[in-house]
């Protein structure tokens, strides 16, 4: 899944993919950001189901939308950098969980014993 990002990543800085490819992206996430949805997310498992089957279908329109050249370059590229990058996000994914529990665990000493 993280090489699919980061191709698709490298493939959106490239000049030479259309805008309209580019425009299906930003569009993509954008819905995804979006407090609006058309299943509203607070239903249990169905709310979420419009972004499950919204992300294959965009990304599969995208990459038919990408010209071949820009794709064989992006994957060169994503395959170089996935590993490193992989590392980093788990190491600043585990710091940030870290910082929020401590977080927690303060404020929660603060509010009972003050």
């Amino acid at each position: 899944m993280t090489e699919k990002i980061a191709l698709l990543i490298s493939a959106m800085r490239d000049k030479r993919t259309p805008w309209y490819a580019k425009a299906i992206v930003i569009l993509t996430l954008a819905y995804i950001i979006s407090p609006i949805d058309i299943i509203p997310d607070f239903i249990p498992v169905i709310g979420l189901l419009d972004e499950i089957i919204l992300i294959p279908i965009a990304y599969g329109i995208v990459m038919k939308l990408t010209p071949e050249e820009v794709k064989a370059e992006a994957a060169l590229i994503s395959g170089n950098t996935t590993q490193d990058n992989h590392s980093v996000l788990k190491i600043l994914g585990i710091m940030t969980v870290i910082v929020v529990w401590l977080a927690l665990i303060f404020t929660a000493y603060f509010l009972i014993y003050n």
